[in-house]
């Protein structure tokens, strides 16, 4: 399996990034491959990032150094993304 970046920039006592942290979580010893991030958007770095990537809502997801979605996410989609960067 290739080596996968995920980023998740959050923000302080956002629902939807504890949903997501969560379920990334629940499903991250399936993906070995996956090395995952998390980046507070009030840090430094969550900043540069958050302007790098235009990103408005939170969490910010990103796979591979690409933005993959903001303010919400469809588990589906994700974990068919994590195959296809995965399998390349």
């Amino acid at each position: 399996m290739k080596p996968v970046t995920l980023v998740e920039l959050s923000s302080p006592g956002c629902q939807i990034c504890r949903a997501f942290e969560e379920f990334w979580h629940s499903i991250e010893k399936d993906w070995s491959n996956v090395a995952f991030k998390k980046l507070d958007v009030t840090s430094p770095e969550g900043q540069e990032v958050v302007q790098k990537h235009m990103i408005f809502a939170s969490p910010g997801i990103i796979l591979n150094g690409e933005l993959w979605a903001t303010g919400g996410f469809d588990k589906n989609k994700f974990t068919e993304k994590l195959k296809e960067l995965s399998n390349g």
